[in-house]
């Protein structure tokens, strides 16, 4: 009887403890992609890839997970995975986030969502602060979440893991008063007690006049400033500032809509000053991301990838661009550090997914043709299967990152 007693006793931590919590368990590298039915029939899903370029499985499904929010436009993830193991995952059309817990990424699952906080709504880019909490542009203040114009202002809310408002602060800014200044991008610099937020509409309404950023100071989200970009030689430099990037110099590398690189300086000064450094050829630019002294930027325009030299940010030098073949839409990126990989989703749907890799010496971008899907083709297949969640559709990607 006392041996079945302790048998029982021993069993019980085992059973007590849920799923999620046993990351320890499940080593190895990861990339988790956020995915939308195209068809918006299905619901937004996650998709767990092999990203160990050492595994024999490099490049297959590991799991995948279903939202509770069927397909409107599964859009903007975090950029980083967070230690908290907890991802925001927006579909933005939805004006809902969802919640992942991802400690486990053989069993990811859906811890939480929310929709418009503290009286804005339709957020858009996610940063997490010192403290673990996400930092989120909104777009429209939450009476405008039907997208109808004209939208003024919206504003950037601080959210924990749960999804519960933390404090929240308009942008408005009664000196611009008649211009659009929709919260899109963010760069959060603690050093300097500063956040930089880029206005730019994700619809096209506002697209032209759309030229500002906006300096809050972190610690208490007070809005110190509006400020216009610079439009450049060709004078559309400086038309919708999207993602901003902080560079090595500890600049801040605004992208625009129109392809400039604007290089924000003086963040901790009452007067800080834009110059636009570059301007890649084109006029519809994507997700940039900083790696090292290099820039790379997505141009589905010209359906490529720049490579920048930011080494001298005053000056920067393009040294490469990659030709993804003109059917190709690139659009987001997000880079490991440890696998030295930049995951690239494309813009428009039954485009494949990439990894690629940068030459530290020459910043030369080619693609890992190592990395293949099930099909044994380079990159991987988002066409129609049944993803081991049990639906079977044609995946819409997005938003993707690397496991830690």
């Amino acid at each position: 009887m006392l041996r079945r007693i302790l048998v029982l006793l021993l069993a019980l931590p085992a059973l007590a403890i849920p799923v999620h919590s046993q990351a320890s368990d499940h080593t190895g590298k990861y990339l988790f992609v956020w995915a939308g039915d195209p068809a918006d029939e299905g619901n937004d899903f996650i998709v767990v890839i092999n990203a160990d370029p050492d595994s024999a499985d490099y490049g297959s499904v590991v799991s995948s997970e279903a939202s509770d929010q069927q397909s409107v436009n599964a859009h903007h993830t975090e950029y980083e995975m967070p230690a908290s193991g907890m991802l925001f995952a927006n579909d933005h059309e939805a004006n809902r986030t969802i919640i992942f817990d991802l400690t486990n990424p053989l069993q990811p699952r859906q811890a939480g969502a929310f929709t418009s906080l503290g009286g804005y709504s339709m957020p858009h880019s996610f940063a997490r602060l010192p403290n673990g909490n996400v930092l989120a542009t909104f777009q429209h203040t939450e009476h405008h979440a039907d997208m109808k114009m004209p939208v003024m202002s919206g504003g950037i809310v601080e959210i924990d893991d749960s999804g519960a408002m933390v404090r929240s602060v308009s942008n408005a800014d009664p000196a611009f008063a008649d211009e659009g200044l929709l919260p899109y991008g963010l760069a959060v610099l603690p050093e300097l007690d500063r956040v930089l937020v880029t206005n730019s509409p994700m619809s096209n309404d506002w697209l032209m006049t759309s030229n500002t950023y906006q300096v809050f100071r972190l610690s208490d989200l007070e809005l110190l400033g509006t400020h216009r970009l610079d439009p450049g030689p060709r004078l559309n430099g400086h038309i919708s500032p999207e993602e901003p990037r902080v560079g090595p110099d500890g600049a801040v590398y605004v992208h625009t809509l129109s392809c400039g690189v604007q290089r924000v300086t003086g963040l901790d000064s009452p007067a800080p000053n834009a110059q636009l450094v570059h301007q890649y050829p084109g006029n519809w630019c994507g997700v940039p991301t900083i790696m090292g002294r290099y820039m790379v930027q997505a141009a589905p325009d010209i359906h490529a990838f720049f490579v920048l030299d930011i080494s001298d940010g005053a000056e920067p030098v393009e040294v490469s661009r990659l030709d993804m073949g003109e059917d190709f839409v690139p659009h987001w990126t997000a880079w490991d550090p440890d696998i030295r990989r930049l995951v690239v989703t494309p813009g428009s749907s039954g485009q494949r997914m990439y990894l690629l890799e940068l030459d530290d010496a020459t910043g030369t971008l080619t693609i890992d043709d190592t990395f293949r899907g099930e099909d044994g083709e380079v990159g991987f297949s988002f066409a129609s299967r049944t993803w081991p969640h049990g639906w079977t559709g044609e995946g819409a990607p997005h938003g993707a990152v690397f496991s830690r």
